[in-house]
């Protein structure tokens, strides 16, 4: 059934995870703070510091092809953040689907990313997984995955890269459909165990379809992951030949994965994740220069101020996209059922906020290199994990074409530029 060619492999429900430490023994002090009620978001967010806090002391012990954060799960889920991205309804917060709620939405990712880009990489795929059943999903499936979130603290994620042996959806007997293919870069696997493992139906129209790994055999390819950095992230290759899923487990109409404006609006969030990175890159470097007595360098005071300049841009910018999607519509992106024709304006701005704090993050790289030197970025040091970690997750597909969408969606307007992004212009005014 497999060539040869795919190495090790691992059927995923055989997986042997790491063996599941009490929550008490990780963090006590946090441990101790959950109560029965449902937190607040001023709480979340202050729990989520303290999450990102234990990420970067223990970002060290899981750089290595393979590994998981599972300790920094276990405190995710405890303190709600599994459940937060649902609605007040079902049991969450609103974060990632309440537009309003899209700045502290963004701060908490960045602030996970902070910590480590490997649990932010994860835990951004589960919040735009709920997004996307609340967007395209029945009430019935909301509700069923809410649960799953929620009571059973599955991890979701969204696994849609391929090469070409891609994931084939095909419908047979009883209703059923059966898939044939696999997935590449499948962050989280042995872990994630509510993927979105979307594939083409017969006609080439794109499904998307929830896959519930723990009732299923998948074959699981370790060894296609090799990485320079984001290593424990898990992203393996899965091989989905031969499972079987109910109508149940399709989520939308054919083509509704592509759609926009939510396909394009999601970047901001891992732009968020990325720049949390950034952020730990200047406090590791200001921290380094202190011990040495650098700080006092006009050379060294000259890069700081310039990683500072970068990094509160980049703030601005996730700052500017939050007020754009709230100002927009009530829900990420607006109502599935509802055209908008402020979509294309909203498209073009979260290009522009995933190319610049792209370059942002770059910049910080560079800088803080230049300021650490060489011995700054040798181990247990941990400016040399972040940077390899943060310098492969930059690398995000069609760049190009995002900033090109900037400049075309630019060019078709008449607004000037001090009302371009404003959705008060008045397309009315001359050239």
């Amino acid at each position: 059934m497999f060539s040869s060619a795919f190495g090790h492999i691992i059927f995923y429900r055989c997986l042997q995870k790491e063996p599941v430490r009490k929550v008490d023994t990780i963090a006590p002090r946090l441990t101790q703070e959950i109560g029965q009620q449902k937190s607040s978001l001023v709480e979340i967010l202050h729990k989520t510091e303290e999450i990102a806090d234990f990420c970067a002391s223990n970002a060290a012990a899981i750089d290595v092809n393979g590994a998981f954060p599972v300790r920094e799960f276990e405190l995710i889920a405890q303190v709600g953040l599994l459940a937060a991205p649902l609605p007040p309804e079902l049991g969450g917060l609103g974060l990632g689907i309440d537009s309003s709620l899209t700045w502290e939405t963004l701060q908490l990712l960045k602030s996970i990313g902070r910590g480590n880009l490997a649990v932010g990489r994860i835990y951004e795929g589960h919040v735009n997984a709920l997004q996307l059943i609340q967007t395209f999903g029945t009430k019935a499936q909301i509700e069923a995955y809410a649960s799953d979130a929620r009571d059973r603290h599955k991890i979701f994620g969204v696994w849609n890269a391929e090469a070409s042996d891609g994931v084939k959806i095909f419908p047979i007997e009883d209703g059923k459909y059966q898939l044939q293919g696999s997935k590449t870069f499948a962050s989280g696997s042995g872990y994630v165990e509510r993927p979105f493992a979307s594939g083409a139906l017969p006609d080439g129209s794109w499904q998307m379809c929830i896959v519930p790994m723990e009732e299923v055999a998948t074959v699981s390819d370790p060894a296609w992951w090799q990485p320079s950095g984001m290593r424990a992230t898990a992203s393996f290759k899965v091989d989905f030949s031969g499972v079987e899923l109910d109508d149940e487990a399709l989520i939308g109409k054919p083509g509704d994965y592509y759609r926009q404006p939510w396909l394009t609006t999601g970047v901001i969030r891992f732009a968020a994740v990325q720049l949390g990175a950034a952020e730990a890159l200047f406090n590791e470097t200001r921290k380094y220069l202190d011990k040495l007595g650098r700080t006092l360098d006009p050379y060294q005071q000259t890069r700081v101020g310039q990683m500072a300049i970068a990094i509160e841009s980049g703030n601005l910018w996730l700052r500017g996209a939050a007020d754009l999607v709230k100002a927009y519509a009530p829900t990420f992106a607006g109502n599935a059922n509802i055209p908008n024709e402020q979509a294309d304006k909203l498209v073009a701005y979260a290009n522009m906020v995933r190319t610049a704090i792209e370059q942002i993050c770059m910049d910080a790289i560079q800088l803080c290199e230049r300021c650490v030197g060489t011995r700054g970025l040798l181990p247990p040091i941990p400016m040399e994990r972040i940077i390899r970690d943060l310098t492969l997750y930059l690398r995000q597909p069609a760049f190009d074409a995002a900033i090109a969408n900037v400049g075309q969606y630019a060019l078709s307007e008449i607004a000037p530029a001090n009302s371009l992004w404003s959705y008060a212009s008045d397309k009315s005014s001359d050239k």
